[in-house]
Formats: structure tokens, sequence, C-alpha cells
């Protein structure tokens, strides 16, 4: 089971580097206006979507139930913990929802909107960490 713990950190270190990297490529999409720049922008959100951002977060909850049959974890502070997840799933879902604006040309965010919404992951991240790690309750 360690070798499974230490593959589902490495999966979400992975899935974690995109979903901070992502946004960020949003905020210089939404401030790019030459064509060639944006059609670059797509080509990276896509690729980062859906060959690193994707695979990631699926293999690192993948990894995350087989540890929670595994060991057979309890207690508020792994509820606690899916909840951020789930909330994690539903940034993702919407990310690919604003990579299919930028796709399609119907952007409707600003770059100062991408700089905060870069943001919300950190605070998932540090919730996580903290629960994992101190099981508070």
């Amino acid at each position: 089971m360690e070798m499974i713990k230490a593959w589902h950190i490495i999966f979400m270190v992975t899935w974690f580097a995109a979903l901070f990297y992502l946004p960020r490529l949003f905020v210089y999409h939404a401030m790019s206006d030459d064509k060639i720049s944006q059609e670059r922008f797509k080509v990276m959100e896509r690729k980062l979507f859906y060959g690193i951002m994707t695979p990631g977060g699926i293999i690192t909850i993948a990894l995350g139930m087989w540890l929670w049959l595994g060991y057979g974890f309890s207690g508020g502070w792994l509820h606690a913990k899916v909840t951020l997840v789930g909330a994690l799933v539903i940034y993702h879902i919407y990310c690919g929802k604003l990579l299919l604006d930028f796709k399609h040309d119907r952007n409707k965010h600003s770059h100062v909107f991408y700089r905060w919404f870069n943001e919300a992951p950190v605070f998932a991240l540090i919730g996580i960490i903290i629960l994992v790690e101190l099981k508070p309750f």
C-alpha cells in the first residue's frame, strides 16, 4: 500500500501543477490580441487539459479510492478531504468549460477574473494537506 500512496501523491502533484498552470494560461490568453498567440494558447491549453490535467486527476482519485478501500480510513477529516476533492473536480470541470469557451472564441472574462480564479486550488491544497497530516477530527 505504500507504493500506492506514493503514486497517489505523485499524480496529485501532477494534477495540482496543471490546476495551477491552466488558469495562468487563461490569463495570458485573455490578454492576447493577435491571432497567432491566441491559436498557440488554444493548443497549449488543450494539451495541458487533456494530456496532463485530466489523466492526473483521474489517476489521483482512483488511487485515493484504492487507498480508502485498503486502509478503511474513517473520520471527519476524511469526509472534509473528500469534500475538498469534490470541489476540485468541479473546478476541473469548469476549467474544461472555460477551455471550450476559448476554443470557440467566446471567452467572456477578463484577465483579472482568471488571476483570481487561479487562486482557488491553493486553498484546497492547503486544506487537504492539513487534513491528511493533522487529522484534526
